[in-house]
């Protein structure tokens, strides 16, 4: 199996060259080898090696700066998703994406199911959305994971942040207000690996998996929840803070005003996913506590 990884040095694209290993060869490329912006470079790497699995871990994701920077928002997660779709749809190959809970507007009371009405709020959200219906439009064989919360010991993330400003304060404020499923690149990346290995074994027909599906952890917390489970782990992994838990405090979103809205809610139902692959996914703390240990052998 040949396998074209893009966004290389993301979080899930650093995860993904771990995983993907055993699956045949794999080329992966970063932003400093390709940039998205280049459609005709795009289109040419692909047609020059000819991959069977095409792994889109690429992607506009500051949420923020896309409200201000559409152009580049729309290129990087509309455009270039449908020249990937076309391209694979030319090529028989399986296209793999990332999308997100931004698709949603957070008003529902429980999980979004594959099936629900999606309406982004933000610029990031509609560019995203914008990728998953170029890419179902385009008949290419395909698997869109949407995911949210994603944290790593790679890369800019919650937990990374959280750790560093409980260093430098002795009072946190955290959103209370929106919840999601906190969720590892790691977990999201030998997850996908795992779809290719039965995709690879001809034990799924591409007809019956080809669409969408939500990967995240299981299980539930607000900003403010995480922001605390963070710092309680890490002290026991010997971290020392300025910030104590007990000095992390839940406020409203309304107090903490960004460019982009988030939904309120992030939840995402994954039955679909686990159904189809026959997986059971783990609880949140799980991947949690071994980034923050990771994090902490490191040396952070």
């Amino acid at each position: 199996m040949k396998l074209l990884l893009l966004g290389s040095n993301g979080q899930v694209g650093w995860e993904l060259q771990r995983s993907m290993a055993t699956l045949g060869k794999v080329k992966a490329c970063d932003r400093s080898t390709l940039d998205f912006i280049d459609l005709d470079e795009l289109r040419k790497l692909i047609r020059d090696y000819k991959p069977d699995v095409i792994v889109n871990a690429a992607a506009y994701t500051n949420v923020d700066k896309a409200e201000s920077d559409q152009e580049n928002a729309f290129q990087v997660n509309s455009r270039a998703v449908h020249l990937l779709a076309q391209e694979a749809k030319v090529l028989d190959a399986w296209l793999i994406h990332y999308s997100t809970d931004y698709v949603f507007d957070g008003e529902k009371m429980s999980p979004y199911t594959e099936e629900d009405k999606t309406n982004p709020l933000s610029v990031y959200g509609k560019t995203k959305l914008q990728g998953e219906e170029a890419i179902n439009k385009s008949k290419c064989k395909y698997l869109i994971f949407r995911t949210s919360w994603l944290y790593g010991t790679h890369g800019k993330n919650f937990v990374k942040t959280i750790i560093k400003l409980a260093k430098e304060r002795d009072e946190l404020r955290i959103v209370s207000n929106q919840i999601g499923s906190p969720t590892s690149a790691e977990l999201v990346a030998d997850v996908t690996s795992l779809c290719l290995y039965k995709i690879a074994q001809n034990s799924l027909s591409s007809k019956e998996i080809s669409g969408i599906y939500h990967l995240t952890s299981t299980g539930k917390a607000s900003w403010y929840d995480f922001a605390k489970y963070v710092i309680i782990e890490a002290k026991k992994s010997g971290g020392v803070f300025l910030t104590n838990p007990e000095n992390i405090i839940a406020i409203n979103s309304s107090e903490y005003v960004l460019p982009a809205k988030r939904p309120a809610n992030s939840l995402l139902d994954t039955q679909k996913l686990c159904k189809t692959f026959n997986l059971k996914l783990p609880v949140w703390q799980i991947h949690a506590d071994k980034v923050i240990r990771e994090l902490y052998l490191r040396g952070t």
